[in-house]
């Protein structure tokens, strides 16, 4: 697995599905910035079409259509319609996750923790999701909601130490030095000397 982050106003994305799973995926996109995602469902429960609002089409998308995104998501159809649209998605050169079914998954999404523009992911490449989900929760109790203001702050104070053309290696020392002080994280010296456990 390769981990990336998409800026989803960069491309062009697409969901198509009708009930719980679809609503819950596309909750989670729409938390990552994805206001202009597209929504296609035949038959979409009522809370799918809520959260979708304008951005519904009330269909499945034709064959065609489909070379328009670049990441497509599926959930809540049968296989048999799922796999025509992986097909003709994947033939026009999109990426496609087919929730569930790894075979038909071109890429996998991890368990999330957000802090304002702070993402923490956990991936176990689909073996464990609970795992992943476990790991989640352990996240999210370590790092509240107040890492979104901590970060806006670093991301102020950096913007500020790059006006003096500083090289990378001494902003990434200010950045520890600035955590240290505040004590966010143990001290960057005492991890970096912290012994290494065996797996």
């Amino acid at each position: 697995m390769i981990p990336i982050v998409i800026d989803p106003n960069a491309t062009s994305l697409a969901l198509v599905g009708r009930a719980a799973a679809a609503r819950r995926r596309l909750e989670l996109l729409l938390a990552g910035g994805a206001d202009a995602i597209r929504v296609f469902s035949d038959a979409p429960s009522p809370e799918l079409a809520e959260l979708a609002a304008g951005r519904l089409r009330r269909r499945l998308p034709r064959p065609g259509e489909l070379a328009s995104f670049r990441l497509l998501w599926i959930a809540d159809l049968p296989l048999a319609e799922a796999r025509p649209l992986v097909a003709a998605a994947r033939a026009a050169g999109a990426l496609v996750n087919l929730e569930d079914v790894a075979p038909a998954c071109d890429f996998h999404n991890p368990s999330v923790v957000r802090r304002g523009d702070l993402l923490l992911t956990v991936s176990t490449g689909g073996k464990s999701p609970g795992l992943a989900a476990r790991l989640r929760a352990q996240l999210a109790q370590s790092f509240g909601p107040e890492w979104a203001l901590r970060l806006e702050r670093l991301g102020a104070r950096r913007n500020a130490w790059r006006r003096r053309q500083r090289p990378l290696a001494e902003l990434a020392r200010l950045t520890d030095a600035l955590i240290d002080r505040q004590g966010w994280l143990p001290p960057a010296a005492a991890r970096d000397a912290a012994p290494r456990t065996s797996p």
